[in-house]
């Protein structure tokens, strides 16, 4: 990533992106935590992408350079921490998940005054607690490293319902589909048909914010039927997909 912008301390506030926006590669030395509470956020690192609906968050550890870009209209919310306050100990970009609660204190305390006022010190200290208990998502996208993963997973970017088998992509990018399928174990840390339903519900999220049609969705991101694609969906997020837009 270019030109990457360094702010010392991350910032916590409340802001409106508009659909398509961005913000370009930056880093903090503060630990950050980045709530969308209307549309979907998609965090890109050289790691890899994180796409966060409403009932998810990301935690981004101090250091990591990191973009943002808006899906539908982005409701963002920054929550910035030193670097001594990791209430998860996480080293890397990692989805959380946001119940009523945490969501609740993370819109408080990013639209209150910036003050070390008692009330604004306890609302911190509960958001941190909430924090604590919040599971994690396996919502990571990861970057391919190895060239011939690079064009595998560029065709499958470039059209999710693709439903070639590794032994057809293979042939395209000059390896057997048993060098492909440990590629994919020891480079991206999963199976093929794992990394490519990651990817699928990675683009149907981001369709879904830009009100693509339920059925749409299914169709453009490869699932057999409308009813496959929300058996997934909710199995994932726990919600259907039309919740999902509520």
């Amino acid at each position: 990533m270019p030109e990457v912008r360094h702010s010392p301390v991350a910032p916590t506030r409340a802001q409106w992106l508009a659909p398509g926006s961005a913000i370009d590669a930056h880093r903090h030395d503060d630990h950050q935590i980045v709530y969308a509470a209307r549309g979907v956020l998609a965090v890109t690192t050289n790691a890899g992408a994180w796409v966060a609906p409403a009932t998810r968050a990301i935690w981004i550890p101090a250091g990591t350079v990191h973009a943002h870009q808006a899906h539908g209209k982005l409701e963002l919310h920054l929550v910035g921490l030193p670097t001594t306050e990791n209430p998860l100990d996480l080293d890397r970009p990692t989805v959380l998940t946001v119940g009523p609660l945490l969501r609740e204190l993370i819109l408080a305390y990013t639209r209150r005054p910036h003050d070390d006022s008692p009330p604004r010190e306890r609302l911190r200290a509960v958001l941190l607690d909430e924090l604590r208990a919040s599971p994690q998502q396996p919502l990571h996208l990861p970057a391919p490293r190895d060239p011939r993963l690079k064009a595998l997973c560029a065709a499958f970017h470039a059209n999710p319902a693709d439903n070639r088998t590794l032994a057809t992509l293979g042939k395209e990018v000059g390896a057997s589909d048993r060098t492909l399928s440990r590629l994919f174990a020891a480079d991206l840390g999963m199976s093929f048909p794992q990394w490519r339903t990651q990817l699928r519900l990675h683009h149907a999220l981001l369709l879904l914010a830009d009100e693509t049609a339920v059925t749409k969705v299914a169709h453009l991101c490869g699932w057999s039927s409308a009813s496959a694609f929300v058996d997934v969906f909710r199995r994932t997020f726990g919600h259907t997909p039309g919740a999902h837009r509520m």
